[in-house]
């Protein structure tokens, strides 16, 4: 019993520590808040009251029907995992919580996007209209996609630009159409059935990735 009483202790201290790191009078009704997680940027949009509509990935509401587990803040694990079976929600949480211990950016997809951005209540209502369990997408619907629409009125993902730009870069280069070739040839070798059937496909594949670099 004293164990617990203890560990409750100390919960509610980190909490209360958590929330006073983040001066609330900063933020205001409609802002887009920024924050840099795990391997990419997290987004979300100011309430008002200490609250942050998010769109995050999830795998708990999945696995469990404990409301009260789902409404605590998402660990990374429940993340990445949501991110995998595409499992999402549009939800509310406290500034703390949302920004999981980063520093938090205001506004500053207003100096990248070259719309300006919409009335403050609007842009939370909007957040407020869209929110509950949606099906998420790396590339085509994310946090990011979110923030956008709410605050811009346009659904897009600098991030996802730039990750398929990299992809791109990647995949469609003169070297990458050369191991393709040497990669096909030297398995239809190893494998000692080389037609003009096994090595047609690979050459066009090779010659695809030449002209697209």
């Amino acid at each position: 019993m004293f164990l617990c009483q203890l560990l409750n202790f100390f919960f509610v201290a980190s909490k209360q520590e958590d929330d006073s790191k983040y001066d609330l009078s900063l933020y205001k009704r409609g802002d887009l808040l920024e924050v840099p997680r795990t391997l990419f940027t997290h987004f979300g949009i100011y309430l008002g009251d200490n609250r942050v509509a998010h769109l995050i990935p999830d795998i708990l509401p999945v696995i469990s029907k404990n409301k009260s587990a789902i409404a605590k803040m998402v660990t990374n694990n429940r993340l990445l995992l949501g991110v995998i079976t595409k499992v999402a929600s549009i939800r509310v949480d406290s500034v703390a919580d949302f920004a999981y211990g980063s520093e938090i950016l205001i506004n500053h997809m207003d100096k990248v996007c070259n719309r300006p951005p919409l009335d403050g209540d609007e842009v939370a209502r909007r957040a407020e209209k869209l929110l509950g369990s949606v099906t998420y997408s790396l590339l085509w619907y994310n946090c990011e996609h979110f923030v956008m629409y709410c605050r811009y009125g346009m659904a897009i993902s600098y991030q996802t630009y730039q990750f398929c730009t990299t992809i791109r870069t990647i995949v469609f280069s003169r070297l990458s159409a050369y191991l393709t070739a040497l990669c096909g040839v030297g398995t239809s070798l190893y494998l000692g059935c080389v037609t003009p059937l096994t090595l047609l496909p690979t050459l066009l594949i090779s010659f695809t990735i030449w002209m697209a670099a």
